[in-house]
């Protein structure tokens, strides 16, 4: 009857060391009662309340959970219930309830089931990474809803560039547009790893579609053809289809026509896309001419070059300068602590340069949290005698979340020589994110809140 209240759904799978995990945990409480007067043992009516959790003791109802070959009965008792969800209250009270002692509920995957009883009943919050999308689905069928809030709370927290896809698809089909909205920050932020993620493969159509016609997707257009590839193939395995160019072609169906190729360098486009055979022979001729002909063919896909993010500054620093004496570097790590109030994405630093003229600098950048090193870079970049700042930028951004300090370091090599920021904030609005800054023991050369290098963090928000 369940079923028929809200509409069954495709779940996210649940794997059966998880479920083992779970019940070793949550088993009956029937050897906890001993006595005539096991209620004089609990003070509280929450306590009571959590001594009835998955306990034979008064069930009135129960319910047989899971997947044919991977069911759990599971003990209920129809007061408590009704009282925690709505959906139950109508199928034991309501004018269409059924008389009748078990329930079958094959689209709950039996840890999520416990966990929403576990809720109901002991008023217990217990997710974690395995089950929480399909607990997700068990408190939006069971219109439990601070559980459900929980949940979201839980894939917030967690949402990185590895399973940010499988979050977006999951996230439209749970109609959470605060989670939808976060994971297409991270997506477009740190798009290059989500599109070369595992999880990338797994979405559906319909969400990679919403992928490639993104305007804001802050990676090369090449990166965006080989995910859309590798989709492709694991799409024809779920199709039970050979993985061959014409299969893979068949499964992208108009999804191809959102790749934006023509945006593509020539060399990508000759290299790559041309000679993968994807595309037919009258696609190719007419790309070709594209990019070399004066009267251009009109072509299926969009030309345009994507806008990608703008990265913003934080600037720390309200005056910079240079004396005849500082600042020297000999393989000394400058570095700095910083937080923020909301998550952003540090795509690299903005660096001093030379006060002697122009001059080539080596640059190790790095980011790292509680010793962990997160990003890391070695670059060059030339400085043309200035007082500006130059960026120089890690390979991908490093998501950096809310509250907490990370360490940003840089190790330079080049003339010892250089301008040095002056007058430093220990915090600085930037947009909507503020930055608050403190010293860092990583520093050796000198570098602190006040004064020193590293004045610009470049950050997409």
């Amino acid at each position: 009857m369940a079923a028929e209240l809200f509409p069954a759904k495709k779940l996210p799978t649940v794997t059966a060391t998880a479920v083992q995990q779970y019940q070793q945990q949550n088993v009956s409480n029937n050897n906890t009662i001993q006595g005539c007067n096991w209620q004089g043992l609990y003070p509280t009516i929450r306590e009571r309340n959590s001594v009835m959790f998955n306990n034979e003791l008064m069930a009135d109802i129960h319910f047989v959970v899971g997947p044919p070959g991977g069911t759990q009965r599971v003990p209920g008792h129809k007061y408590v219930l009704a009282v925690g969800s709505s959906v139950f209250h109508a199928m034991f009270y309501g004018e269409l309830a059924e008389d009748k002692d078990e329930i079958r509920i094959p689209d709950v995957e039996p840890p999520s089931f416990l966990a929403m009883l576990k809720y109901i009943y002991c008023d217990e919050i217990d997710l974690c990474a395995d089950t929480v999308l399909a607990t997700l689905y068990a408190a939006k069928k069971y219109i439990v809803p601070h559980l459900a809030r929980a949940c979201v709370n839980f894939l917030e927290t967690s949402l990185s560039a590895r399973n940010a896809c499988v979050l977006l698809s999951q996230s439209c089909l749970f109609e959470e547009p605060d989670l939808t909205q976060r994971c297409w920050e991270v997506i477009d932020a740190q798009a290059e790893l989500a599109l070369r993620s595992e999880g990338f493969c797994d979405i559906d159509t319909q969400t990679l579609e919403s992928i490639l016609r993104r305007e804001t997707l802050n990676a090369k257009e090449m990166v965006v053809f080989e995910a859309a590839l590798s989709w492709a193939e694991a799409e024809c395995h779920r199709q039970e289809l050979q993985p061959t160019i014409e299969n893979k072609r068949l499964v992208l169906g108009k999804a191809i026509y959102l790749i934006r190729i023509p945006a593509m360098a020539l060399d990508d486009f000759a290299n790559g896309v041309a000679q993968s055979g994807v595309l037919t022979l009258t696609e190719t001729n007419d790309i070709f001419l594209w990019y070399t002909a004066a009267k251009k063919p009109e072509l299926k896909f969009v030309c345009k070059p994507r806008k990608g993010l703008t990265p913003q500054k934080c600037h720390r620093f309200q005056s910079c300068a240079y004396r005849s004496n500082q600042w020297r570097y000999r393989g000394r790590c400058d570095s700095i602590q910083f937080a923020v109030d909301k998550r952003v994405f540090i795509a690299g630093f903005g660096l001093y340069g030379s006060s002697c003229g122009s001059a080539e600098y080596q640059a190790k950048i790095e980011l790292k949290r509680q010793g962990v090193t997160l990003g890391v870079a070695i670059i060059k970049y030339f400085s043309d005698g200035s007082s500006n700042t130059f960026p120089v930028f890690f390979e991908y951004p490093v998501q950096i979340e809310p509250d907490t300090f990370y360490t940003a370091s840089v190790v330079l090599d080049g003339n010892e020589l250089s301008y040095f920021g002056q007058e430093g904030m220990t915090e600085v609005q930037c947009g909507k994110v503020t930055f608050q800054f403190q010293c860092s023991s990583d520093s050796t050369n000198g570098t602190g809140v006040q004064g020193g290098q590293i004045p610009e963090l470049i950050f997409y928000a």
